[in-house]
């Protein structure tokens, strides 16, 4: 009698062990890398979403990268506040918002520094300028590792911007470098800095009277809610950059740290091709909704480029580092 036992209670125990190897949970990965952004279904939102596919197929899973759009991982502030403390791993945003930390950053704001997306692509793939821009904010905990271009920025106001004239006394939302606060004054408009989860509510508040960004946003945002006409003058193309925490970063080993360098490199043509397409449909879907885009009269337009002209120089002179770094932008885009 006691052998059939035996055997009945070593099946049991076979059993078990089966259904436990089965249930058993999917090993988990190396490192987490959480990639934060403040905007949605846009180009940042595409990179984010490509460095995951890379990252993880080339780490073979050791590293499980979670994408957080439209501020899920807290203001924009407090997520580069993150990338250099080490508890955000990586964050993609226009240059601007990054100025606070380096204020070469800001250079990119600098009105009349390219003439059109593809030429800015060229600037930015030189591979001396790229060099330097992968070195902005080493020193403060930041490695950037792709720059992108996003779109020429527009101007919406609550009321139709359709004259240099229409935007004296205006109080215009922007991103705090001192070369956004130079145009609006140029334009006789007041800069109001503003985090961009604050712009809509802003708008119908009153605190400010317009803003600039691209289509995307203000599509995404549904800034056709409060008012329908965007305004072209061209004069400043936005650029994003995506950083990763050199302090996570560090905790990587040699061969997973090259790999997420790598993939940010390797996605700049990539993204930056994408993103005239996304800018050319986000147009489209502006036009759907009612949207429509109006260029000032000619000899305003003019009038705009010798406003602007010596912003650049004005804004830079105090400070050699910024100055610089203006300089070989201006340069590089000179010679394409």
């Amino acid at each position: 009698m006691r052998q059939p036992a035996l055997a009945l209670r070593s099946l049991a125990a076979a059993t078990i062990l089966s259904a436990a190897s089965w249930i058993a949970p999917v090993h988990a990965a190396d490192y987490t890398m959480k990639i934060g952004l403040g905007t949605m279904n846009d180009i940042q939102h595409q990179w984010a979403n490509w460095m995951k596919e890379g990252i993880e197929a080339r780490s073979k899973g050791r590293i499980e990268v979670k994408v957080f759009p439209r501020n899920q991982l807290g203001t924009i502030a407090s997520q580069i506040e993150g990338l250099q403390l080490g508890t955000v791993e990586a964050f993609i945003a226009p240059a601007d918002f990054f100025a606070g930390v380096d204020p070469r950053f800001g250079v990119f704001s600098i009105p009349l520094l390219f003439k059109n997306p593809a030429q800015a692509e060229k600037v930015l793939l030189d591979p001396e300028t790229n060099e330097a821009i992968m070195g902005l904010g080493a020193d403060k905990n930041l490695q950037v590792v792709s720059v992108t271009t996003y779109a020429f920025a527009h101007y919406f106001g609550k009321e139709p911007l359709r004259t240099l004239d229409d935007f004296k006394g205006k109080k215009l939302r922007v991103n705090a470098t001192d070369a956004e606060r130079a145009k609006m004054r140029a334009f006789g408009a007041t800069a109001v800095p503003m985090d961009l989860g604050e712009v809509v509510p802003g708008l119908r508040q009153g605190v400010i009277d317009g803003t600039m960004s691209a289509t995307a946003v203000y599509v995404i945002f549904k800034f056709y809610d409060i008012a329908k006409v965007l305004t072209e003058v061209d004069d400043t193309m936005i650029i994003s950059t995506g950083a990763v925490s050199r302090p996570w970063l560090a905790k990587l080993p040699p061969d997973l740290r090259q790999i997420v360098i790598e993939e940010g490199a390797k996605l700049q043509p990539r993204t930056m091709a994408r993103s005239r397409e996304l800018d050319a449909g986000m147009r489209k879907k502006w036009a759907e909704v009612g949207g429509s885009f109006v260029k000032l009269p000619a000899a305003d337009q003019a009038k705009v480029r010798s406003l602007l002209a010596h912003i650049g120089d004005d804004v830079t002179k105090g400070n050699p580092a910024v100055s610089g770094f203006y300089k070989q932008l201006k340069s590089t885009s000179a010679k394409y």
